[in-house]
């Protein structure tokens, strides 16, 4: 059995374990977010997944309800700042006061277990990258253009390189010469310790 069929196996198995052990998250956050601004509960937005494949990934919504249209059609300060910040925004004023409160103890992106769960996502692996992204960004840097192929061959991971290395702090070339590394040499030990670094990133975070 080769690695990458055992780690379908560990995926399955903890995130249920994972899902039944935080069941209390998923019966009051969503709750919490319906007082405070309503429905939808889960915020979704494609991303490229394994071999180029996109996919829905899903989070607990943690931002004003049309945060995609005030980004992409209705801010064109806030994108360029977007852009700019290799597509992260610092202080992103679209962020209500209870969302930055669960993405500070990082709950917003427990439902991408969901994800995992249907084979679209793996607890550990690169951070999953917007197609727009990935067109605008290899043509700043170009030197990763090469690189994207390669890391698509493997899933994309709740918590990966880039997540527990500093996120935000890094730039894409090397957010994505870490993901490439990872593409190439993950293994089983590599995983387990990036899972026991991410509670300490998870931390950080405050």
């Amino acid at each position: 059995m080769t690695y990458p069929q055992i780690k379908r196996f560990i995926d399955i198995g903890l995130s249920l374990i994972l899902i039944m052990v935080f069941l209390p998250v998923w019966l009051i956050v969503p709750v919490i977010i319906w007082f405070d601004s309503g429905w939808p509960i889960f915020y979704r937005h494609k991303r490229v997944g394994q071999n180029g494949r996109e996919f829905w990934l899903y989070k607990f919504r943690t931002m004003v309800k049309n945060a995609d249209e005030v980004l992409y059609k209705k801010d064109k300060r806030l994108l360029k700042k977007f852009k700019a910040g290799d597509w992260k925004l610092a202080d992103d004023p679209r962020i209500t006061k209870l969302g930055r409160f669960i993405r500070n103890l990082t709950i917003d992106e427990f439902p991408q277990f969901i994800n995992v769960l249907k084979g679209e996502m793996s607890l550990v692996g690169p951070r999953a990258y917007i197609k727009k992204e990935l067109l605008e960004q290899t043509k700043k840097y170009p030197q990763t253009k090469p690189w994207i192929k390669q890391i698509l061959t493997v899933k994309p991971g709740i918590t990966g390189p880039w997540q527990t290395s500093g996120r935000n702090e890094i730039s894409f070339d090397k957010r994505a010469e870490m993901d490439l590394k990872y593409s190439k040499d993950f293994n089983l030990w590599w995983d387990l310790l990036i899972i026991l670094k991410t509670p300490a990133a998870m931390l950080s975070k405050w």
